[in-house]
């Protein structure tokens, strides 16, 4: 009797606690929403917090209000507004997803609205900074050697705001993006085409520099996409089109490293036909210690990039394996 009073007992105050819902218990929370600082907000109210927000740069508190704006005043005064101030949040908090998704969907819903082509340039600078890697800011990286997706759809967004507002007060600005990203495109291209110098792919080479000369006009790409057309087709064997690229290429860049004072092209490669050396010989082809033909010359034809590098203070080694943190100065 007494070990099923002892049992009772406790089932007894489970019961009871259950059914006092624990209210005198305030360790195990409130059933009870906590009331959003926002109730009761007029939309006025919500667009003059957004704007303090957005001046003190709380790019994620900004980001909730304009989304409880749109929410409960889908139809209000400041909604539309609201729709644009979010592709700006979200584009400088480097949530470009989003604000790539938050542009679209503007230009799908508001045509016609005054404002559409700060939709079009917000969505070309999101896409341009998803293209950037997280340590572009922080380690001395090459953009043109890896896939430019986010540029290529950067330019489109860029070319089509030009297209439609060529007056626009952001197309100037959309203009001299547009120059960098077709520099780098241009540049990418002949990246691919010494790729292909390493892999024996002659024609492939001699596709892509043909594919800079006749799509990049006016970049600093050119002249090494002539000289690869020099170059592939030498290897090739196609000996009247190698020398109609040189030709091209003494014309209009003399300077070019690869020609001597009277035009005359330094081939970096031998054709298939001429030696490669006794190693290879020797060793029946397994081995080959001639290194493939590889063209850059940005140091020369687009000395810009290289004196934006040359900008501010000196980063030692140290700064830039911290991120930043250490070695300065």
């Amino acid at each position: 009797m007494r070990r099923l009073t002892l049992l009772t007992l406790p089932l007894a105050l489970i019961t009871l606690l259950s059914l006092t819902g624990c209210s005198w218990m305030p360790f195990f929370g409130d059933d009870e929403e906590p009331e959003s600082e926002t109730a009761g907000y007029t939309e006025k109210d919500f667009y003059n917090v957004i704007q303090r927000n957005l001046n003190a740069r709380n790019w994620k508190l900004a980001i909730d209000n304009l989304q409880a704006l749109e929410a409960q005043f889908p139809f209000g005064t400041y909604a539309e507004q609201a729709q644009l101030e979010l592709i700006y949040a979200q584009y400088r908090s480097a949530d470009y997803e989003a604000a790539i998704a938050a542009a679209d969907r503007f230009i799908r819903l508001h045509p016609r609205h005054p404002n559409v082509d700060y939709a079009y340039y917000l969505k070309g600078l999101s896409l341009l900074s998803q293209s950037n890697s997280f340590f572009d800011n922080f380690l001395p990286t090459d953009q043109t050697a890896r896939d430019p997706g986010s540029a290529r759809e950067s330019f489109a967004a860029f070319s089509e705001l030009l297209a439609r507002f060529p007056n626009s007060s952001y197309a100037a600005d959309a203009r001299k993006r547009m120059i960098h990203l077709r520099n780098l495109l241009a540049r990418y291209e002949i990246n691919v085409a010494n790729y292909y110098f390493k892999r024996k792919a002659y024609v492939a080479a001699a596709n892509r520099g043909r594919y800079v000369v006749e799509n990049f006009q006016q970049t600093p790409s050119v002249p090494d996409g002539l000289a690869i057309m020099a170059e592939a087709y030498h290897l090739l064997g196609l000996q009247e089109l190698s020398a109609d690229a040189v030709q091209v290429l003494a014309a209009n860049y003399p300077d070019y490293p690869a020609l001597d004072a009277n035009g005359v092209f330094t081939y970096q490669g031998v054709s298939e036909d001429e030696s490669r050396g006794w190693i290879k010989s020797l060793t029946l082809g397994l081995y080959d210690n001639a290194q493939p033909p590889h063209y850059d010359t940005r140091a020369q034809y687009n000395p810009a990039q290289y004196k934006d590098e040359d900008k501010g203070p000196k980063r030692s080694w140290l700064n830039r394996l911290t991120f930043g943190l250490l070695g300065k100065g």
